[in-house]
This record gives structure tokens, sequence and C-alpha cells, in this order.
């Protein structure tokens, strides 16, 4: 097991990464919360077939409910949250109240926004089960998407520990894999340019991944994220660079339809396309040839799907929250470890987007 320390201005969190940590989640919760009235896990439906049983298992001395969302994106609605605060009231939980948040990325954040929103805000701890949720499950980003616009309707609202238990990660489909993982190769592309070399070096295939080399990744991109976050809670400044890729991306989840292409999918296009923007903005030097055929022989896509539009994901990457006064700002790179943001207007990215 590997421990790693998130600390920002509001909260100091432990996150424990490592097969079989999630044996450690009883006692944690009893020291932390001794006057613990109830919990509520929320999860979704893949992983409450498989998980959820083995989970309460180790909660047996607590009052303990479970609310199950659909599986996928779609679960991130006005809907499902407002169904999850209803069953959290009628299952009478109270300031004392513990929200786990089981599952993926998706889970993570609507468990997180209700947790935020309960009472004004109640304690929850982060169980992930994705190689995503590495990202997400530490920092503090709780959201809810909206028809126009992804996680637009949220809060900032820090966990009180995060158990990453890979055993989770066993069961994942390539796909998951692969949406996990473009979160791992940004965290090195903004920060840790030796990083991205061990990627390269050392990742060949995804769906076969050895256990060292995945935790080690995990715990480095974990690493890279918490030494962002304890900057910049709030993303008042630095905490913008963890958007590389993003800007585009969320633009083609969008316009795709959430679910279609997978989160990591559409960053790792997005970060393609502002390594590109890089090269021609900020003066980069990068072989940008050699990434895209790494990130082929690993599965991934690294140009726009068939249909979509300029003018569409355009207007998409303007409602982006980096945006200021509809002019689309993109997160690009000085050098390989060095963020930047950078506004560009609207006839430089058209041009650009029917370039790539």
């Amino acid at each position: 097991m590997e421990t790693v320390i998130i600390q920002t201005n509001s909260k100091q969190y432990p996150v424990y990464i490592g097969s079989g940590v999630i044996s450690g989640l009883k006692a944690f919760i009893e020291e932390s919360f001794p006057k613990l009235s109830s919990i509520l896990i929320i999860s979704d439906q893949t992983v409450g077939e498989l998980y959820l049983n083995s989970l309460k298992s180790q909660l047996t001395s607590f009052e303990t409910a479970s609310f199950i969302v659909p599986s996928g994106e779609s679960a991130k609605s006005f809907n499902h949250f407002y169904d999850c605060l209803t069953y959290a009231l009628e299952q009478k939980l109270d300031r004392k109240s513990l929200i786990v948040s089981f599952g993926g990325g998706v889970v993570g954040d609507l468990s997180g926004f209700v947790a935020a929103s309960y009472m004004r805000g109640i304690a929850f701890i982060q169980v992930p089960t994705t190689i995503l949720a590495h990202d997400s499950a530490v920092g503090g980003k709780v959201a809810i998407n909206h028809p126009l616009g992804k996680n637009m309707i949220g809060a900032f609202h820090q966990p009180e520990a995060v158990f990453y238990d890979l055993d989770y990660l066993g069961s994942l489909p390539n796909r998951e894999i692969r949406s996990g993982f473009a979160e791992v190769i940004k965290h090195a592309l903004i920060q840790d340019a030796k990083f991205y070399d061990w990627l390269r070096d050392n990742v060949s295939e995804l769906s076969h991944i050895s256990g060292e080399i995945l935790q080690y990744s995990l715990v480095r991109g974990i690493e890279i994220k918490g030494d962002i976050v304890s900057q910049d809670e709030k993303e008042t400044g630095v905490r913008a660079f963890l958007n590389f890729g993003h800007t585009l991306g969320h633009a083609i989840e969008a316009e795709c339809g959430y679910g279609e292409m997978s989160h990591g999918e559409a960053v790792v296009i997005g970060m393609v396309f502002a390594l590109k923007l890089s090269k021609q903005f900020t003066g980069l030097k990068f072989n940008e040839e050699e990434f895209k055929l790494w990130l082929e022989r690993i599965g991934y896509q690294v140009t726009l799907p068939e249909g979509l539009i300029p003018e569409k994901l355009l207007t998409r990457m303007k409602q982006d929250k980096k945006s200021v006064g509809q002019k689309a700002r993109f997160v690009l790179l000085e050098q390989l470890g060095v963020p930047c943001l950078h506004e560009i207007s609207d006839e430089q990215l058209l041009k650009s987007l029917s370039e790539f």
C-alpha cells in the first residue's frame, strides 16, 4: 500500500492506493467519525452488481443504506441528482451521516455533489473503481452535467479520504482502461517530462499492463494532481492546467452524445490538438508524430470522429469553464511540463480544426 497526502486550504486527507486497501475502510470510519449516525453508499449498476455486497460486508457495524444509479455519463443529470437527494431524505440522513462514493468518475462526481448539497454539505469518502477516477476522486471537484455543457453545475467539496483499491480495476473493459490512462498521460505532459518518457518506455499496451507499472503510474498521477490542487484548490490559477486536452475533449463528448465516446478517449484527441496549437502559438518543440504513433499503438484514436462540424465544436468550446467573454482559452504547453493558458480567436480555431 502507498499513501499520498492531499493538502488543500480547506482540508488534508489521505489517498490509500494498493491491492486490498478497502480492508482499512471500517477502521478509518470508526476513528474519524466517532459520532457517525449512518452511511449512504451511492454506486452504479455495473459496480453494484460486482462489488456492492463485498463493500457492505466491510460496513456491517454501521447503519448503512445504498442507492444505485445507471451506469454511464447519463447518471450525472439533474434527475438522478434529485433522486439521490430524495433517497437521502427518505433514509433520514443527518449532518453526522456519511456518503461513500463507490464507482468511477461519474459516480464520484454525482455523489460528491450530493454530499456537498445535502444539508449544505456532509462528509463523503471516495472509493474509486476505475483508472479514470484516480484523477476525478482527488481534488474535490464535484458536479453534474447540463445539456449545454459538461460539469457546469457543481461545487468544490473535498472528500475525507480516498480508498483506491486496485483489485477493483481487474474487471475493467479495455475502453475504460484507455479512458482512465488518458489522464495519467495528461499529468505527465503538464508537469513531469521524465514521467512522460518513462510512460513511453514502459507502456506498450494497455490491455495487459502489469500491476507494478499501473500502480506506479497511478501513484505518480495522483501526486502530480495533489501538488497542483495544493497550490490552487478553487481553480483560480494553476489548477486550470489540469484541463489540458479537455476544452476540445469535452466538446467532442457533447457533440458525439455523452457516453458515445469515453471521456479519456476524447481528451486524448483534445491533447493532440492542444499540442498542435502549442507548436503554433508557444513555439513548443515536441515530436508530435512520435507521440501520436505511441498513442495509436496503445489503442487510442488521434483524429476527430467523423461527422463533427468545426463550427459546432467551437460553440461548445466557448462554453468551457475557462472561457471568458465568449473567448476560447486553451491550456497549451510552452515545453513539456510547463503549461500556460492561451486565448485563441474563433478564426484561428476554425482554421486549426479544419486542418486537424
